[in-house]
C-alpha cells in the first residue's frame, strides 16, 4: 500500500474525499505496526473536530433482507438531505480467513449515489458481527462528512450484540411470522433492540406482517422499560415496494430526540468509548502474550497434550496462565 503523511489524510477527510476515506480505513485495518501508528495519529486528530451524526446498527437473520432494506433506507435518508455511509460486515471463512465482500453488488443503486459510501469489510476473527476496526471506521466516516452511519452485521447469533456498544440506535430486522427466528434470536437481542422492523410486509405477507407486529408489541410489553424510558417500537416495512422508510426514520429520530433530551445520548457514547478502550487493551495484552516465544512453545505443547488426552483442559489452561502471569510479573 502506498504511504501518505498525516496531512494527506486529514485534508482529504476534511474535503470529504471518499478515495482518501477508503485509504484511511485500509490503513487502520492494516496489521503493519507503522500503519497502525499513523492510523492512531489520524484518529486522535479527527476526535478534536468530531461532527454530529447518528450511528445505526442493523442486525437480523440471513435472508431477512438487510441489504435491500439498507439500500432503500439509505436512499430515503439521502432524499432527506443526509450523507450516508454503510459499513457492511461480511463473514470470514473459518478455513481460509477470506470473505466474499459482496455488499456493494447487493446495494448497486446506493453505491452509485455520490452522497453514499459503502465499505464492505471482513469480520475476521472478531465476534459480535463486526470486525476489529469497525469503531475506527465509524469515526473516519464521520470525519469525511457522513452524518448517518449504518453498520450492517453478519447476522443474528449469541455473539451478534457487540454492535450495540458502538451505535446510537440498534435496529433488529425480522420477517413476517418469524416465530422460529425469534426463538433463535432469544430474549437478549430483543431487549437490546431500540426498534424492530418487520420487513417484507407486502403482497401475501402484508396481513401476516400486521399480525406479527401485534404479537411483538404484546410480547415487548412484558419487558421492563429501559432506564432511558424508551419503549422499543415496531414498524412495518417493504424494501421491495419502498414503503415504511419514513416511519423507520421517524422512530429513530424520536429516539435520538428523547436520548438527547435526557442527556443519555452523550452519556452512552462516553460509556462506549470506555468499552472500546477495554476491548483494545484486552486485545493488545493478548497480542503481547502470544508474541512471547516461550509462551507460544508451551501453548503448542499443551495443545498436543489436550488433543491426545494426556492432560485435562483445565490443567493445561492453568499451566499456560501460570506462565503468562510469570512473564507479565
Amino acid at each position: 500500500m502506498k504511504r501518505f503523511d498525516l496531512d494527506y489524510y486529514l485534508n482529504g477527510l476534511k474535503a470529504e474525499n471518499t478515495v482518501v476515506l477508503a485509504q484511511a480505513i485500509t490503513l487502520i485495518e492494516s496489521k503493519r505496526r507503522s500503519d497502525q501508528d499513523l492510523g492512531d495519529l489520524i484518529l486522535t486528530e479527527i476526535l478534536k473536530e468530531a461532527e454530529p451524526s447518528i450511528r445505526i446498527g442493523i442486525t437480523g437473520t440471513p435472508g431477512v433482507g438487510k441489504s435491500s432494506f439498507i439500500e432503500g433506507f439509505g436512499s430515503f435518508l439521502i432524499s432527506q438531505g443526509k450523507k450516508v455511509a454503510v459499513l457492511a460486515i461480511d463473514p470470514s471463512s473459518q478455513r481460509t480467513g477470506g470473505s466474499i465482500l459482496g455488499d456493494k453488488t447487493r446495494m448497486e443503486m446506493l453505491s452509485k449515489n455520490p452522497k453514499a459510501y459503502i465499505r464492505p469489510s471482513a469480520s475476521g476473527s472478531a465476534l459480535g458481527g463486526v470486525n476489529n476496526r469497525t469503531r475506527e471506521s465509524i469515526l473516519l466516516c464521520e470525519a469525511a462528512g457522513f452524518d448517518a452511519i449504518i453498520v450492517e452485521t453478519v447476522g443474528v447469533g449469541q455473539s451478534e450484540t457487540l454492535v450495540n456498544n458502538m451505535v446510537d440506535f440498534f435496529l433488529l430486522m425480522i420477517q413476517p411470522g418469524s416465530g422460529d427466528d425469534l426463538q433463535g434470536i432469544k430474549k437478549g437481542i430483543m431487549e437490546m433492540a431500540n426498534g424492530i422492523v418487520i420487513n417484507k410486509a407486502d403482497g401475501d405477507q402484508a396481513k401476516l406482517a400486521k399480525r406479527s407486529k401485534t404479537d411483538l408489541l404484546s410480547a415487548l410489553h412484558l419487558f421492563a422499560i429501559s432506564d432511558s424510558g424508551w419503549q422499543t417500537q415496531v414498524e412495518l416495512c417493504s424494501a421491495l415496494e419502498h414503503k415504511g422508510f419514513d416511519k423507520v426514520w421517524s422512530m429513530i429520530s424520536s429516539f435520538e430526540k428523547q436520548m438527547k433530551g435526557n442527556g443519555l445520548f452523550a452519556q452512552n457514547r462516553c460509556s462506549q468509548n470506555v468499552t472500546w478502550f477495554e476491548d483494545r487493551v484486552n486485545l493488545g495484552l493478548l497480542q503481547v502474550l502470544t508474541s512471547q516465544p516461550e509462551l507460544t512453545r508451551l501453548h503448542q505443547q499443551l495443545k498436543y497434550k489436550v488433543q491426545e488426552n494426556e492432560c485435562s483442559v483445565s490443567q493445561a489452561t492453568a499451566e499456560l496462565l501460570a506462565l503468562a502471569r510469570q512473564l507479565l510479573a
